[in-house]
């Protein structure tokens, strides 16, 4: 595995870990501006945890969803998903970090450390893949409810969690891949070559002829 691109992909896996922690506790989900006069003109926002209203006078005012079961399916979905997606980041990052090459863990077994670092590639792309489902989904649902003319609720554009959410999902992809492409492992079939030295065969060749053609000290007369 090439160091270099090694060190860039484990890079780039904690950043987008990072900003998953970012996106998922970020307020501003989705957001819509009630316009009025002075004093009532507020906005609002959301997202997967609570609902919040800020006035013109620059008050606040939050509120937690009061029951997981009253609550669409794709907000519980996305929940789900973000904090599968924090999980699947903390093992891509250990398995990386436990593959490396400049690492002492496993020793001297590249082949070892390289599969454990190609598991990490792999949690981060599920990681990626989990944040990009619940970011995309949640978008989805509010540019539909955006552009349907029959809706009379309130209708929201999307905010900046979801695209903080977005870059985290790219950036999580983008380390994954790096770690899949840049693993080389060996194949068992292979077998490892041993260089030829012909001089150290003409040496034992010349040292039996040598001792064959030794002349004897004694005499056909010493034998009685």
């Amino acid at each position: 595995m090439n160091p270099i691109v090694e060190a860039l992909a484990c890079f780039l896996g904690f950043l987008g870990w990072i900003m998953v922690g970012v996106a998922l506790p970020n307020r501003y989900w989705r957001e819509s501006t009630v316009d009025g006069n002075v004093i009532t003109t507020s906005t609002i926002y959301e997202n997967l945890w609570m609902s919040c209203a800020t006035d013109a006078t620059g008050v606040h005012n939050c509120r937690d969803f009061p029951s997981l079961l009253a609550l669409n399916g794709y907000i519980q979905a996305s929940r789900a998903l973000m904090i599968a997606s924090i999980l699947f980041g903390a093992f891509g990052l250990v398995a990386t970090l436990v593959g490396m090459q400049c690492t002492k863990v496993c020793g001297e077994n590249y082949i070892l450390k390289g599969r454990i670092a190609a598991i990490g590639g792999v949690f981060f792309l599920l990681q990626g893949l989990c944040t990009m489902i619940a970011v995309s989904w949640y978008a989805a649902n509010i540019t539909q409810q955006f552009f349907d003319q029959l809706y009379a609720g309130t209708k929201y554009e999307i905010g900046q969690g979801l695209y903080i959410g977005w870059s985290s999902a790219v950036l999580a992809l983008c380390g994954g891949s790096c770690l899949l492409c840049a693993c080389k492992l060996n194949s068992p079939s292979e077998k490892t070559s041993y260089p030829y030295q012909p001089g150290s065969r003409r040496h034992m060749l010349s040292t039996v002829a040598t001792s064959q053609a030794a002349p004897s000290n004694y005499g056909r007369n010493a034998y009685v």
